[in-house]
Formats: C-alpha cells, structure tokens, sequence
C-alpha cells in the first residue's frame, strides 16, 4: 500500500463532489473552511451547483473526469470530497485507475464516498482518509476533538492509539487481538459493492461498519449479505462505528442492533469492538483506511501503526 505524502501549510486540494449536488450556500463557507485550515481550495466543476444532474452533483463523465484531473494534475497536492449524498458507485467504471495509481495524492471523505475509498485501496493501492467533509462539517461550529482529528489525518501525524472523546467508550462484543489493514465505512455502500468489480475485499483486514438513516431490518439485510458472503469469516477483525438514526421501523417486534450484531457477526469468531466514535456522529474521528492497525477488542482499543 502506498500511504500518500501528507498535507502541508499553503498546499493545493482539489474540491470534487463524486455523488450529490453541494447546496449554493455551502460552497463559500465550505471553501474558507479549507482556507481557515491552511490550504488552498481548488473547486472543480462538480462543486457548482448549476452542473448539477438531477439529484447528483454533475453527469457521471463530468464527477469521473474532475477526479482523474485532479490526480493527474501536477499542481494539485491533494483530493478533498465535498460532500457525500449518493451515486460514487455510478463513477467506478469511468475512473482512470493507472492514473490515479501513478500520481498517489492525499484523497479524503466518507459516507457515499466509501465506493471511492475501496476502488482506490483495491485497484491503485492508495490509502486513503476516511474524515469530515467541507461542505457538511468543516465550516460548522465543530468540537475541537474532530477538527483536531481532521489535522492529524490531513497532516501527517494519525498514528498511535486513536483516542475518544470525553465521556465516549468503546464496548467489547467479542475479544481479542488482531491486526490488519484497515477497510471499510458505509455498510449500504459495501454491501451494494457485492457482485461488482469492485467488491469489498476484506481478507486479513480490520473491518469498520458504519451507517445512518437506515431501519434496523435493513441493517439486519445487509450485514447478512455481507455474511452469506464470507467477509466476516474472511476477515481479521470488525470494528463498528456510529448508527446513526438506524431505529427499528416496528419496535415492538424487532431485533435490537447488538442482537443483529451478534446474530450475524460473532458466529465468525473474530474480535468485534462497537461504539467507534466515527461516521455520521460528531465528535467523530478520523480514519485511515488502508494503513495498517491493530484491533485490541479486549482492551478496546484501534491502534493505527
């Protein structure tokens, strides 16, 4: 895996949206967020909201080339996804994968942009940062643990034990020791990649999982997927993040969230830690997917090496 040279004071990010549309009123906010941080926000057409396609930021080709430019643009320091929202998995066939393996740079983001991570871990080799987005949280009034967390991802220094937040803790479902190159994020992404060229390999890895907005059946429904696939008994470890508003649609008579995880996750005997404080939850952390960890369940800890 080839870990991309970190950000720096004054370096140039090109701004990319891959899935939905980026408000109006969000662009300008998003890109002195950017400059608040010490960078300089390079927009691409995908970022305007008059390219919009529908409900997706621009036409496939248009979100596809703004990213094979940016790779190969000698300039450009580093790739920051806007937003997130829906349709990168509609760009996958048209990415320029030798390019983007050739000229590794920094690439950033979550959410819908897991199709993205994956593609570019599994088919160029690149690890790359599973963080806030500019567009959605940077120029919010965020805690200090996230954008704290942001700068280490985006400068250089996301090593050692990853910390949480005050009051934050993380639950042992299974115990043990593993460790593995860390993939993942949205499981609706993940599970949508199966069948596909670019299908979620998690063989020997530390799995994280997270997702929102979804009914607890429909988490049931993926996870299983991801079972009857093997990518539980394939894996090293799983890690789960935040569930965000995933609630049960009958909760009279339903299955809460650890008895689906342990339903469909334990039975392959790995070491499952839930309660990661990453995904679409603030304070979130910051992930490098990737980048070789290690998963103490027992102790609750991810150690990023």
């Amino acid at each position: 895996m080839i870990t991309p040279k970190p950000l720096f004071p004054g370096a140039r990010v090109a701004l990319v949206c891959a899935s939905s549309a980026v408000p109006e009123d969000r662009l300008e906010p998003a890109l002195d967020a950017v400059r608040a941080l010490g960078l300089e926000p390079v927009p691409y057409p995908s970022c305007y909201f008059a390219n919009r396609h529908g409900y997706l930021a621009a036409s496939d080709e248009q979100r596809a080339a703004d990213l094979n430019a940016a790779f190969a643009d000698p300039s450009i320091d580093g790739v920051l996804s806007i937003r997130g929202g829906y349709g990168a998995h509609r760009i996958l066939p048209l990415l320029d994968y030798d390019r983007i393996a050739a000229n590794p740079k920094y690439f950033s983001g979550y959410s819908d942009v897991t199709a993205l991570h994956t593609a570019f871990q599994q088919r160029c080799g690149l690890v790359t940062y599973h963080t806030p987005m500019p567009s959605t949280e940077y120029y919010e009034p965020v805690d200090s643990f996230t954008m704290d967390e942001l700068r280490r991802a985006l400068f250089g220094t996301l090593t050692g034990a990853l910390p949480l937040p005050e009051g934050a803790h993380c639950e042992t479902l299974s115990g043990g020791c593993a460790t593995g190159r860390l993939c993942g994020g949205n499981l609706s992404l993940l599970a949508a990649s199966l069948g596909t060229p670019w299908e979620i390999d998690t063989t020997d890895k530390i799995l994280f999982l997270e997702d929102i907005g979804e009914k607890t059946y429909r988490i049931d429904g993926m996870l299983t997927q991801l079972r009857n696939a093997g990518k539980f008994d394939a894996c090293a470890g799983v890690v789960l993040g935040a569930w965000t508003d995933c609630v049960p649609e009958y909760p009279e008579k339903t299955l809460t969230l650890e008895e689906i995880f342990r339903d469909l996750i334990l039975p392959a005997g790995k070491p499952v830690l839930a309660g990661l404080p990453c995904g679409h939850v603030l304070p979130t952390l910051s992930l490098p997917l990737g980048e070789l960890v290690t998963l103490d369940a027992d102790k609750g800890t991810l150690t990023v090496h």
